[in-house]
């Protein structure tokens, strides 16, 4: 007889849950704007520091170089990045914002904040900065079991490590 894990009892199961409510409920909001959750890590990212390779945007969002190829490619067309070879090296590519983008920063930071604030409604302050520690802690200790072989634990300052999950800032 093999043990059940029922699902209310999984770390991973309930997170991943809560992840796609979030991504639903921001999707809804950010979507006036044209811009989709898959794009929103790679946005903030940018608002925070502009004009990355390629290679050091999918360190901070913890994204394959494949996929972050084409995420680029939909945010070029949707006219929210430029993707330009590197002066120094002509084989990298740097990404930047357009104007556009930078237009839209207050609406889709706003837009996650009304959603965290959803989220988060009937949760003490305190308790929303122990969810923010203790899930830190749980990415830490998962990317350490990685291992450094892994291209997804790349080190990288913990503020855009944690892009993605820095939504719940109300």
């Amino acid at each position: 007889m093999t043990a059940r894990l029922p699902r209310q009892e999984s770390l991973g199961y309930q997170v991943n849950h809560l992840a796609r409510l979030l991504a639903q409920a921001l999707g809804a909001s950010i979507a006036p704007h044209g811009v989709v959750p898959g794009q929103f890590a790679q946005l903030l990212a940018l608002f925070e520091e502009d004009d990355l390779t390629q290679r050091e945007l999918c360190d901070r969002v913890r994204i394959e170089q494949a996929t972050m190829a084409n995420t680029l490619k939909r945010m070029q067309r949707d006219g929210l990045v430029d993707c330009l070879p590197d002066p120094a090296d002509g084989r990298r590519m740097r990404v930047k914002l357009t104007e556009r983008a930078r237009t839209l920063e207050a609406d889709l930071v706003s837009a996650a904040r009304d959603v965290n604030a959803a989220a988060t409604q009937g949760v003490s302050d305190e308790e929303v900065a122990a969810f923010m520690r203790i899930t830190a802690t749980l990415i830490r200790n998962l990317e350490g079991a990685a291992g450094p072989s892994d291209p997804s634990t790349r080190h990288q300052p913990a503020h855009s490590r944690h892009v993605s999950s820095g939504q719940l800032q109300r």
